[in-house]
């Protein structure tokens, strides 16, 4: 099922860039700082890795739209475990942010848009490590949304920084309880701070 989703998703970025006049594209890295909304944790204390590739096309003026397919890690640490024995989260994802980027002088670029998360892998941590009794403890998907800006260092190299939230939420047994807090469903969502440089092909 999952070789099924990444050739769909790699046929999209195919379609995409054939079906642009004027295409641009290229890779990232980066790292991710990341914290889960609702697991009774708080800070961006999660480290994580996150590398992919890019696909861009003018639209019109000074606006483009851009399309990424990205792996990136996400979840909750706990520093203090040994105190409050509260478990983290672990998560990588296989993910496809689609952006709108503006940007009104060459420096800088501001963008914001949407993204779509298959979960490669997720679990929980305890004081043991890996906690392998709870099965498939979180949701298949992750839907969202961003901000960021990428400032230009030079003709081939950028500085990208991103906020991003889930807008549902990312647990199974989050779906048990349908209570509605403000316009949310309560439960766990994923809050991820990012820094990446970008290169221009």
């Amino acid at each position: 099922m999952f070789k099924k989703h990444l050739l769909l998703l790699y046929s999209i970025l195919i379609s995409c860039s054939l079906s642009a006049q004027v295409f641009n594209g290229g890779i990232n890295v980066g790292l991710s700082s990341s914290q889960v909304g609702g697991d009774n944790l708080a800070g961006f204390n999660k480290a994580g890795f996150l590398a992919g590739a890019f696909i861009n096309t003018k639209i019109e003026g000074n606006l483009k739209i851009q399309m990424e397919m990205n792996y990136i890690e996400k979840g909750s640490n706990n520093p203090d475990m040994n105190e409050n024995r509260i478990e983290d989260i672990s998560l990588s994802y296989l993910e496809i942010p689609v952006l709108l980027q503006y940007g009104s002088i060459n420096m800088l670029k501001i963008e914001t848009g949407f993204l779509f998360g298959i979960l490669i892998d997720g679990y929980y941590n305890n004081l043991s490590g890996r906690m392998e009794n709870q099965m498939n403890p979180f949701t298949e998907y992750d839907f969202g949304a961003l901000i960021g800006m990428d400032y230009k260092i030079s003709d081939m190299f950028s500085l990208n920084t991103r906020l991003s939230n889930s807008f549902l939420p990312i647990g199974r047994e989050d779906y048990n309880n349908t209570q509605v807090h403000g316009s949310w469903l309560k439960g766990k969502y994923n809050s991820v701070l990012s820094f990446s440089i970008h290169y221009n092909l």
